[in-house]
């Protein structure tokens, strides 16, 4: 499946998508990792392959009242509620000091309840420098559309990202929603509305009630499920995207370990990104990305990038 690498060093972790060219395949996820540069006195940001910051939209947002974080077997549920300060503030107090790092992959995570939304979110992000993809989060209720999700219709999927295609000429990612009935169908009408890359998945919708007060645990009611817990679940859903469509799929859902992010590329994932694992360690992007040389070491590959869809079938 992959050559031999020279030596018992040097593995070639580089990976690539949507034109965009990445030192290793592990992006720290959207909403775990701040805005990135909240994370340089822990993490070396510069050894990993990118950030994803959090959830941008056209006006700061102050999200849902708490409690909104609950631990939960192998998991957590969070509904956070999409907190931001704004695209304006992210281009003039946050993009800066990123620029300033050098060899920093930044992708910036949009979203919003309507059309125009997305549209004056990306307008404004577009005057900033040094942003290499957006990701467009369509897991949000659609306002105009008596609250249906935008990643949970095809029409309104197709429409969101063809406006948001005619809006920027930047790589456009579409994280997708695991709360629908055809993962690959969603994937496929990504593809053809203009999306460059899908990413998937997003959380899963659940819940959990306090036995003792007879309340819910999160304030919201319900809330996303995400940790371990969902990835042998995301881990099917990248295989199925990525049979379904010829773009690039970025896989995430419950990635810890060296070993979860080749499973996942095995799958079928161009790349990963790592969410939950960094609440409970701070720095496991960066030990991740150090297990990934490791692994590569130990099973003699030299380039990760050829494990892309390696499933073996047969034999």
């Amino acid at each position: 499946m992959t050559s031999p690498a020279n030596g018992a060093r040097g593995a070639d972790l580089s990976v690539s998508f949507a034109g965009i060219r990445l030192k290793n395949p592990v992006i720290a996820a959207s909403g775990t990792f701040g805005y990135g540069i909240e994370f340089e006195d822990v993490v070396h940001l510069d050894k990993l392959g990118g950030i994803v910051v959090k959830g941008l939209s056209k006006e700061p947002m102050a999200g849902n009242p708490p409690p909104r974080l609950y631990e939960t077997a192998a998991g957590m549920l969070n509904a956070i509620g999409l907190q931001n300060i704004g695209a304006r503030a992210f281009i003039e107090e946050k993009l800066p000091a990123l620029r300033q790092r050098k060899n920093v992959v930044v992708i910036a995570n949009v979203f919003g309840y309507t059309r125009e939304d997305y549209e004056r979110t990306i307008e404004i992000l577009d005057e900033g420098e040094g942003i290499a993809a957006y990701e467009l989060n369509v897991s949000c209720p659609n306002t105009a559309h008596g609250g249906i999700q935008f990643g949970s219709d095809p029409r309104l999927l197709d429409e969101v990202v063809a406006t948001a295609r005619h809006y920027t000429n930047r790589p456009l990612i579409v994280k997708l929603s695991p709360n629908v009935t055809s993962i690959a169908q969603m994937a496929y009408v990504a593809q053809e509305a203009g999306a460059d890359a899908v990413s998937l998945v997003n959380t899963f919708v659940a819940m959990a009630i306090d036995t003792e007060t007879r309340k819910p645990r999160i304030s919201n009611i319900t809330a996303g499920l995400s940790g371990p817990a969902i990835k042998p679940i995301a881990v099917r859903m990248v295989y199925d995207a990525a049979h379904a469509v010829k773009i690039p799929v970025i896989g995430m859902g419950g990635i810890s370990t060296a070993t979860d992010v080749i499973e996942f590329m095995l799958a079928g994932a161009s790349a990963v990104q790592i969410g939950t694992a960094s609440y409970w360690d701070p720095c496991a992007t960066e030990k991740i990305v150090d297990e990934l040389q490791s692994y590569c070491q130990e099973h003699q590959i030299a380039k990760l990038a050829e494990l892309t869809g390696g499933l073996v079938l047969e034999g």
